[in-house]
């Protein structure tokens, strides 16, 4: 994997013509305190994260209680959940761009009140096409928003250091948010049924709005100072227009070329396998098997604990080691324990799940870290655009498997079929991960790690 360098564009003072002080010399940064400031903004972005992982806790928590009070099928339901995850995808590339347009602190302020305001709605809903517009529109475009491209947008920006690391440590944050609301959530369904869980949720989005209104900042140069890694004062760049046209161009881009398509590939297999099939369906695919909703909560929460750890500890692999290799062995092992979970499923806990949960918990989205450096290795400055891209196809995958698993579930009256594909396909995208060329140093003049 290539080092990280800031783009070239990014280090070029800005002349007098253009307004700036001090034309012809790179405006010297302010004092750095001890702790640099990037680390202060990863902190408000892991937050931010936690905050809007309350609407990732609920889907999952819904289906039997909606299933009872409306008569609503599991795939109805499921329909909603996948257009959720599907625009959650496909929302990302476009959240990347407007965040080069409008700042981050807008786009995603925006978005959490747009996420508080579908789930708040939900509560007055009585037809499934409410969930649809609620549940999978709103949130869905609120949480696209949220999304990872957030974190790359972030990292590339504020980090030319230690990239690796910050994005398993952000990407962590979203499985913290579930370890903190999956208990609260599931106890509040069982004990007082949805609609306060929904709330919650609502009211958990709107809480974090101030704090990135606050306390978030767009650029290392809005507060004088450098990127974390860097000793050169990099001037902010002037908004970038066109988001829509430049999301779509860089697509165009980006497909013309094979590794998009295999990381493209993989990663919807990565969604297939956890978003649209574990997150959403391990807690009713446990509750057919006699375990209550709590204790099947409680272990989604444990796969979220072992997820923080086994994404940081990947940023560190993928600071370190071949990130294709390690995409292989990531898919490899989720598809082999993936085949063994109907064998586990039980109405009380036993310790061959909780070696399940633990497994499948340090391998759950750690492979984020080595997908988005190959995004930088392959794409440079559009790398967070490109990765929000690959990152859409992510969520399209989840959204088959979420509507699917439904649909297996009401056909096939279990769950089992649908874990024998998924560990099918992860064998494959294994085998997908491996075929992606390096892109060694000498590939081509101007090739960076950050966005512009």
């Amino acid at each position: 994997m290539l080092s990280a360098v800031t783009h070239t564009s990014d280090m070029t003072p800005t002349t007098a013509a253009e307004g700036s002080p001090g034309a012809g010399a790179s405006r010297p940064p302010r004092s750095r305190p001890r702790i640099h400031r990037a680390w202060f903004v990863a902190a408000v972005t892991f937050v931010t994260i936690i905050g809007a992982a309350a609407f990732r806790s609920l889907p999952g928590l819904l289906i039997d209680p909606l299933n009872e009070e409306f008569g609503w099928s599991r795939g109805t339901i499921g329909l909603a959940v996948s257009i959720n995850l599907a625009l959650y995808g496909l929302t990302a590339p476009f959240a990347a761009a407007l965040m080069d347009r409008f700042g981050i602190r807008r786009v995603v302020a925006v978005a959490l009140v747009v996420i508080a305001a579908g789930s708040g709605l939900t509560v007055w809903m009585d037809s499934a096409w409410q969930l649809l517009l609620c549940w999978g529109l709103l949130v869905g475009l609120g949480s696209g928003s949220m999304a990872l491209a957030f974190a790359a947008t972030v990292t590339n920006r504020w980090f030319t250091a230690r990239r690796g690391l910050v994005t398993g440590i952000l990407t962590a944050a979203s499985a913290s948010g579930q370890l903190i609301f999956l208990p609260l959530l599931s106890w509040i369904v069982e004990a007082h049924k949805w609609r306060p869980a929904a709330v919650t949720v609502a009211l958990a989005a709107l809480a974090v709005v101030p704090f990135v209104w606050l306390l978030l900042r767009d650029h290392p140069a809005d507060v004088g100072t450098t990127p974390y890694g860097s000793e050169e004062f990099v001037e902010k760049p002037p908004p970038v227009t066109g988001a829509a046209r430049r999301t779509v161009g860089v697509l165009f881009k980006a497909a013309r070329t094979g590794p998009f398509w295999l990381l493209a590939g993989t990663f919807a297999i990565c969604g297939a396998s956890t978003n649209g099939l574990v997150q959403t369906h391990f807690v009713p695919a446990a509750h057919d098997h006699g375990m209550p909703i709590t204790a099947a909560a409680s272990l989604l929460a444990v796969v979220g604990v072992f997820d923080v750890v086994g994404t940081v500890a990947s940023g560190w692999f993928t600071d370190r080691f071949d990130t294709r290799r390690l995409l292989a062995v990531y898919y490899a092992l989720r598809g082999i324990s993936l085949l063994f979970l109907p064998m586990l499923l039980a109405p009380s806990v036993h310790p061959p799940m909780i070696f399940f949960i633990v497994f499948y918990g340090l391998d759950w989205v750690a492979t984020v870290p080595p997908t988005l450096a190959l995004c930088r290795e392959h794409y440079g400055e559009d790398s967070a655009i490109v990765f929000g891209w690959v990152l859409a196809s992510h969520q399209v995958g989840a959204a088959l498997v979420a509507f699917l698993g439904g649909v297996a579930r009401d056909t096939f009256g279990s769950y089992d079929v649908v874990w024998y594909a998924s560990g099918a396909l992860c064998a494959a995208a294994a085998l997908m991960a491996l075929v992606i060329r390096r892109r060694h140093a000498d590939a081509g003049a101007g090739l960076v790690a950050g966005l512009a």
